[in-house]
């Protein structure tokens, strides 16, 4: 009875992680990648739970993830937002602590992490995952970041070969930077600071700054 019960209690949290991707818009082979559900069942699982609500139906995105890792660093507006959400994987436990430069020390390290985000999709991390992203869209209001975004971040941040988490050199706020960079890592609101010392009073964060 308790092999059946592990079992339920597993096809049941799968089901709802599913769903809950699909409330955040993920595509069909994302969520077949983190829950190990068939495209088939997660097409009916779309038709019989959510066309036959009252609520309009969501859309269903085609066509390829985001791979652009350019992408985070792109506008200012939108390092904020990847370090808010880089923050929020990190603290709601989606990220471990120990993907940034200080934790790729050694010549195993390129190894590890890469072991690592082999077994980074899975039903806990899901949750997690879902956790931060639903933080960081009520936090924002209109975020940049689609929830496809949030699943490439969080690979590439466990990859840890073309970005990183760093700290903010002066408030010590989580920034996501270039891993090969030679530039001190500074959010937004300290780098603008420091570049206008004598030009005026700082300007001020349009995102809230969370310290994990």
């Amino acid at each position: 009875m308790r092999i059946y019960d592990h079992r339920y209690d597993r096809e049941r949290l799968r089901f709802q992680i599913a769903m809950r991707f699909i409330r955040l818009e993920a595509r069909t082979h994302t969520i077949r990648l983190w829950t190990g559900l068939t495209d088939d069942r997660i097409r009916k699982l779309y038709r019989s739970y959510l066309l036959d609500c009252d609520q309009p139906p969501l859309p269903r995105h085609r066509g390829r993830s985001p791979r652009q890792v350019r992408t985070f660093l792109r506008t200012a507006r939108l390092r904020q937002e990847t370090g808010l959400l880089a923050s929020l994987c990190r603290v709601l436990g989606a990220l471990p602590g120990r993907t940034g430069t200080a934790g790729l020390a050694g010549p195993a390290a390129p190894a590890r992490a890469a072991g690592f985000a082999l077994t980074l999709p899975s039903l806990a991390r899901g949750e997690l995952l879902c956790q931060a992203y639903e933080v960081y869209r009520a936090l924002v209001g209109k975020p940049l970041l689609t929830f496809e975004h949030a699943v490439f971040l969080l690979s590439t941040l466990a990859r840890a070969e073309e970005l990183v988490c760093s700290r903010c050199r002066d408030c010590r706020a989580v920034v996501v930077v270039d891993r090969w960079s030679l530039r001190p890592a500074r959010c937004e609101v300290c780098g603008a600071a420091a570049e206008a010392a004598n030009a005026g009073p700082p300007p001020t964060s349009l995102l809230p700054l969370v310290q994990a």
